[in-house]
């Protein structure tokens, strides 16, 4: 093997594709060592719901005899990877974060999955989630909450409703996952664990086989360690895709070719000082760090005013989602017979309220939302924004406070993009998030910004205290 078991699992993926394309490493090496640090670290992170542990060595044995013998399928070949839990795959249990649906078993391949393993990756394992995406602490009561790797001495929230996903890449135990995101649950655990997360626009991934809480809110991305990782897997998941009328249709969506052409005289919007209230100091500062650190580049950052505060947009997310939702998992949340997480019970009955013409109002509504947000922005490549308004809080202490979904519900209500990225630590050593916030379809410009960002920093090669 040509490096050690801890230097494996902190390769970022495109690393590891290098590695294992130029033939120096053995995709059986790098799945031996992830799956090492599962067995060692996951029985206290509760990152997974299932290990293919078996089926992927398997994977990798065969991957790295076609590699060997020049029939590589691609560059991701032999690459790992890890699927949040509502990513369908024939025969294999799909639980939605449910103890209802503990053994669903899967009678069909999500889009996104069948993309992964053509392209000859190996799917590790199905990582925790809320119970049907609804939370964004990222708490499960009956399947167990994933722990935040940042602190080993006192429990926090990873961040919902991709949990284990977001404490899987932290904790190198798969340098990749898949979340979903329909108001932040890819972007906050990406926040509170220290690591990437492409929220990309509705329609650019395929949402076939992923199990919805909102079609209309609703979009896979990708959890990396790196931009350019992010990136990477966002080109290969983005596409049109028959089964999914949204994908039909969209402009072109190759990230790559301007990655790393540098962001200088790009124009960004800072957030208005009146988005400040209630963010904490520590974040405040990171934040503004950043923004230093992209004048720097060559960025030209002005403060812009929004048509109205960023919290507006909440109750009509909430007005879309529940309705949706109920619509999917009333039948389900309204058994009391059945083991469903009560604030997941709870949340899912309001939808029951929401009469016909309410839903059909704030379909409308969003419309006029967009467009008057995208006058306001005509003139800026992005918004800059904290992730969430504090760092990881411990797990007894989330129940009398603010959701952290303040800067991110509007990006999925607005059809917009963006991207989550380390920028800082507290003094407690817990990771602080920069959010990069595009036009709808510009995942190009926002991956540019974010990579410029990386490249002048080191935040995201930092790595969590064994815990």
């Amino acid at each position: 093997m040509a490096a050690t078991t801890s230097e494996l699992t902190a390769l970022p993926a495109h690393a590891l594709s290098a590695e294992i394309a130029s033939r120096r490493l053995s995709p059986v090496d790098v799945v031996d060592a992830l799956l090492d640090r599962i067995r060692s670290l996951d029985p206290k992170l509760n990152a997974f719901v299932e290990v293919y542990a078996g089926d992927a060595r398997l994977a990798a044995e065969a991957a790295d005899k076609a590699i060997r013998s020049g029939h590589a399928v691609g560059p991701l070949h032999g690459v790992p990877i890890a699927l949040k839990d509502l990513v369908e795959i024939e025969g294999r249990v799909t639980t939605g974060g449910s103890m209802a649906w503990r053994d669903r078993r899967s009678s069909y391949t999500a889009t996104l999955a069948t993309r992964l393993i053509k392209a000859g990756m190996i799917v590790i394992g199905k990582t925790h989630s809320v119970e049907f995406a609804l939370g964004l602490w990222g708490t499960n009561q009956h399947m167990g909450t994933p722990r935040n790797p940042w602190d080993a001495t006192r429990p926090r929230t990873p961040g919902g409703s991709s949990s284990g996903s977001g404490v899987a890449v932290a904790a190198r135990l798969v340098p990749w996952a898949i979340g979903t995101d329909t108001g932040g649950s890819v972007r906050l655990p990406a926040s509170f664990c220290g690591v990437t997360g492409l929220k990309a626009t509705i329609g650019r991934i395929s949402t076939y086989g992923v199990l919805p809480i909102s079609p209309t809110l609703d979009t896979p991305g990708p959890i990396t360690r790196s931009v350019e990782d992010a990136a990477i897997l966002y080109r290969l998941l983005h596409g049109p895709d028959p089964r999914d009328h949204r994908t039909l249709n969209q402009p072109d969506g190759d990230v790559l070719p301007g990655l790393k052409r540098g962001i200088r005289g790009l124009r960004l919007a800072r957030m208005p000082e009146v988005e400040r209230e209630g963010v904490s100091a520590e974040v405040l500062a990171a934040y503004e760090q950043s923004l230093e650190v992209l004048a720097g580049l060559g960025a030209l950052i002005e403060e812009v005013p929004l048509p109205r505060r960023l919290d507006d947009y909440a109750e009509l997310t909430n007005r879309i989602l529940l309705a949706e939702g109920y619509s999917l998992y009333g039948e389900i949340v309204d058994d009391d017979r059945l083991p469903i997480d009560a604030a997941v019970r709870q949340r899912l009955r309001l939808g029951a309220g929401i009469s016909a013409r309410d839903y059909l109002s704030a379909l409308r509504l969003q419309n006029e939302r967009k467009q008057e947000f995208a006058a306001a922005l005509a003139n800026y490549d992005a918004l800059l924004t904290p992730t969430t308004w504090t760092a990881a809080l411990p797990l007894d202490s989330i129940d009398d406070v603010p959701v952290p979904a303040r800067f991110t519900r509007f990006v999925n209500l607005l059809e917009l993009c963006g991207i989550a990225l380390p920028n800082g630590f507290t003094a407690e050593g817990l990771p602080t998030s920069l959010q990069i916030v595009g036009r709808g379809h510009d995942e190009a410009t926002v991956l540019r910004i974010a990579w410029a960002y990386q490249a002048a920093t080191d935040w995201h090669q930092r790595t969590p205290p064994a815990p």
